[in-house]
């Protein structure tokens, strides 16, 4: 099931919100500590479409209840007369709330700072109190801190658990619960109401994660990072598995130290990962084996779990470069437009890091700058390449220029890239932000340089990627759609 949280702060908004929640859940909850007068429980919920949830959270369980704990213990006594199908409690003051009717008791555990240590101490608790279901909250910036979660959630026991992820890896878990059963998972009505930080909205379940799909069968790709890259091939990724009747789904990751991730990864049975380039050479020690490109490179944005192990991959010099020839004007796969070309790579980041490598590949004569010159000249050093000081970018001439890092602000200052630089018909890629023109790119082209298509890199890369993991070729028509 999908539980919609709404937060109105007057009656007549909870009417509103609930009419427009019924048509999308199957489990409303309504949160009253956001109102701003004591509400009349049973005449807002009496034309209720759906089943209600009643929740009131203090302050210091992330709600925003600002009267006394008699006050809102009084208000939750209200709603349970008012014959809820459910109502949350915290588990130190359910004893004060008895039974009643048939509303079912959520026996409520909250932590703001951590994930809570004894677990099997909540569940013992939660018997004492009579609980129906019991719930966990707490942050989960990473799958580290999401990981326990899953646990309470995934193990068969005599009361059914569910939980709320709070922060970066809170969708993670959501989809993650929905696979190993739990009685429902939470979603906002819409962006900007959400009841915790990083709750996903019903519609962000529904159009971008097709979570009703996912069961205990499907199988999840891991994709690393949410740059606006991962952010446009998600949507993309899981309407092709969609269309091709495949049980994949992808699963937003936010990983944290690497020691444990491996094992992790192995619970949850993630076939792959793809990862942002930004972090591609940092999950390198991720991998059992290389592809050769991957250690000439030190660079990857593909992990395949194999029999041998994980395996590394790496696409998306190979993309870049394919895209860059055609435009260069290559006719034949023998033909190497970059061969003896002046290429200028701005960043130090991951994806320069590739960029250097697949240019030099290509024997098209690299210089290296960024902000961070003793970077720029390690990376310059590492493939042989000319670095090129900050400062001196302005003097020094190339036929293309390919921008690397989104980090790198645009303007007059002594860290700063001041496009002025640029010149008309220069051939200009930017990769910063794909599939997204960054403030570099708009001012590249406004300055009539040969841009280099952005979307085109993307489809390739994406592509490429869903043919390793598939054997079939994301359909041209989704790519249409989704661009």
């Amino acid at each position: 099931m999908i539980c919609i949280s709404i937060v109105p702060e007057s009656r007549k908004l909870a009417k509103v919100d609930m009419f427009n929640a019924a048509s999308q859940s199957d489990l409303i909850e309504l949160c009253l500590d956001h109102l701003v007068k004591d509400p009349d429980v049973g005449e807002m919920i009496q034309d209720a479409k759906k089943p209600i949830l009643i929740s009131c959270r203090r302050e210091c369980d992330g709600g925003h209840f600002k009267g006394t704990d008699e006050e809102r213990i009084g208000l939750l006594r209200q709603a349970i007369v008012a014959g809820p199908e459910y109502i949350e409690l915290e588990h130190d003051i359910a004893k004060s709330i008895p039974r009643f009717g048939k509303t079912k008791r959520v026996i409520s555990f909250t932590s703001l700072d951590q994930p809570l240590s004894d677990i099997e101490k909540c569940f013992e608790e939660a018997k004492k109190v009579d609980a129906d279901i019991i719930k966990f909250t707490w942050p989960t910036p990473t799958l580290n801190t999401t990981w326990p979660l899953i646990a309470a959630v995934s193990q068969k026991r005599d009361i059914p658990v569910v939980g709320m992820g709070l922060g970066k890896a809170g969708l993670t878990f959501s989809l993650l619960g929905r696979k190993y059963g739990s009685p429902w998972i939470y979603a906002a009505l819409e962006k900007g109401m959400e009841a915790f930080e990083g709750q996903p909205s019903v519609r962000e379940l529904n159009e971008v994660y097709d979570w009703s799909a996912i069961s205990n069968r499907t199988r999840f790709i891991g994709i690393v990072g949410m740059s606006p890259l991962e952010q446009k091939s998600i949507p993309i990724l899981n309407k092709a598995f969609q269309k091709m009747d495949l049980n994949f789904r992808c699963l937003p990751l936010q990983l944290g130290p690497l020691e444990k991730i491996p094992k992790m990864l192995e619970g949850l049975k993630i076939k792959g990962l793809l990862i942002t380039p930004q972090l591609g050479p940092y999950y390198l020690d991720l991998a059992d084996v290389h592809e050769d490109s991957v250690l000439k490179s030190g660079f990857t944005d593909m992990l395949l779990r194999k029999e041998t192990g994980w395996k590394a991959y790496h696409f998306l010099a190979k993309s870049i470069l394919n895209v860059i020839e055609l435009s260069l004007g290559r006719r034949t796969h023998e033909e190497r437009p970059l061969d003896r070309r002046s290429v200028m790579i701005i960043g130090a980041n991951g994806t320069a890091k590739t960029m250097a490598y697949g240019v030099t590949q290509r024997k098209g004569i690299v210089s290296i700058t960024s902000p961070n010159d003793e970077q720029s000249s390690i990376l310059a050093e590492k493939f042989n390449a000319r670095h090129v000081p900050f400062g001196n970018v302005y003097g020094t001439l190339a036929d293309v220029i390919i921008y690397c890092d989104p980090a790198i602000k645009m303007g007059h200052h002594k860290k700063e890239l001041n496009p002025s630089f640029l010149k008309e018909k220069m051939t200009v890629l930017d990769i910063s932000s794909l599939p997204e023109l960054s403030e570099f790119g708009e001012e590249a082209a406004g300055r009539d340089c040969k841009m280099i298509d952005s979307n085109e890199i993307f489809k390739r890369l994406l592509s490429d990627q869903f043919k390793k993991l598939t054997g079939e070729r994301i359909p041209e028509e989704l790519f249409e759609e989704f661009l």
